[in-house]
């Protein structure tokens, strides 16, 4: 049978094909994975438990229960000073990701393009292709600390320009953006018809004092599009409780086609999420200065290593370092490092043709796990003669 032509242009995950690679090695330290390895703080697992008991066990309306809408509406509005009416401008999806795809579905007709970050995370270009889009790539500079350049966007805005898609702090590479660098991408917004999705599933996760910049602030309210989840910051990335935030006329598509996808988002999840969102926050500041420690040690690890070249995150729980001087693409360092180091990453040309020689290293993992990851790649990689 012949498969939809959109599917050709949808290669198959390279994270999954490191994963499936990774089974049954005895060993392994995976520091490929996406995801906290924290459990939901008590309450909030309390709280998904009893929503089972009290019979959430079936549909809820397709926008998400109201009373969760409300208690995201409120911490936009305690947070950012953002008033969205949770009636008519929230939408509750099955995840992040889905939120992005069902963006895409409602906006993008064929030939139009979406201007994406590059490395940036592997969805958007997939999701750009599914919905016959064509995705134009921003390259992320590791010169400029992977940050967006507002000269080369306003470079590839064209007539066919619908959408541009951010994501601070970035997946993969960790980067942040201060909020006059931020405007100036806004204002470019401003000048043009077209559509700005801002992917903040990572913003609790910042250090070194840098703070959040939620794009809603600075940007045109009736072109921008929130998208957000409980994934990242209550650890519960199988939840699948994300959500869209945007203006009512903004939102209306998006939710039509949401109908048609999930009709609605794991029910009990929502009743679990509101407990997430309005209680105690305790667990999410102790899980991010855990993060922290993590990650001045797998930078501080990897810039011992001779030939890393190490832009030091400020943000999500990835670091992205450049291994060109190793003589491997990030695909064959990667596959070098899981047969000889035990030790998985993920290639950079996983995020974009500008990952291609680097690689996404998670220090979503134990202090333990760090140290002795590093330690195996020191010992594999002394072997290899580096290019100055």
């Amino acid at each position: 049978m012949k498969i939809a032509e959109r599917l050709k242009m949808v290669r198959p995950s390279g994270i999954r094909k490191m994963f499936d690679l990774a089974q049954g090695i005895p060993g392994v330290i995976s520091l490929g994975i996406g995801q906290p390895d924290f459990k939901p703080p008590p309450h909030v697992i309390e709280a998904y438990k009893k929503a089972l008991e009290e019979g959430y066990c079936g549909y809820s309306p397709s926008a998400g229960y109201l009373e969760l809408r409300k208690a995201i509406a409120e911490r936009y509005e305690n947070k950012y000073g953002l008033t969205y009416n949770p009636e008519t401008e929230i939408c509750v999806t099955s995840g992040a990701c889905e939120a992005l795809y069902t963006i895409l579905q409602a906006y993008i007709d064929p030939g139009d393009e979406v201007l994406i970050p590059d490395p940036g995370f592997l969805y958007y270009e997939r999701d750009v292709h599914l919905a016959h889009g064509k995705p134009i790539h921003i390259p992320l500079k590791e010169e400029n600390e992977f940050k967006m350049n507002p000269d080369d966007i306003a470079e590839k805005i064209t007539p066919k320009t619908k959408m541009i898609i951010i994501n601070f702090p970035s997946n993969p590479t960790g980067s942040v953006m201060s909020r006059k660098q931020l405007k100036a991408i806004c204002e470019i917004v401003e000048d043009h018809d077209i559509i700005l999705v801002s992917d903040e599933v990572y913003e609790e996760f910042v250090y070194d004092g840098h703070k959040h910049i939620c794009l809603a602030k600075i940007a045109p309210r009736e072109k921008t599009v929130i998208v957000n989840a409980v994934s990242k910051t209550y650890a519960a990335t199988g939840f699948r409780i994300g959500y869209v935030v945007a203006d009512k006329e903004l939102l209306l598509p998006i939710l039509r086609i949401h109908q048609y996808v999930t009709a609605n988002a794991n029910s009990p999840a929502q009743i679990a999420a509101i407990t997430a969102l309005r209680g105690p926050q305790d667990a999410v500041k102790e899980m991010i200065a855990e993060f922290d420690a993590r990650r001045k040690i797998i930078v501080n690890g990897l810039k011992r290593i001779k030939g890393f070249k190490v832009v030091e995150p400020k943000g999500a729980f990835y670091v992205f370092p450049n291994i060109k001087a190793f003589g491997m693409n990030g695909e064959k360092f990667a596959e070098y490092l899981l047969n000889e180091a035990k030790v998985v990453v993920v290639p950079g040309s996983e995020f974009g043709p500008s990952g291609e020689y680097y690689v996404r290293i998670s220090y979503a993992t134990s202090r333990e796990n760090l140290k002795e990851a590093l330690t195996r790649m020191e010992e594999v990689l002394e072997k290899i003669e580096v290019a100055e």
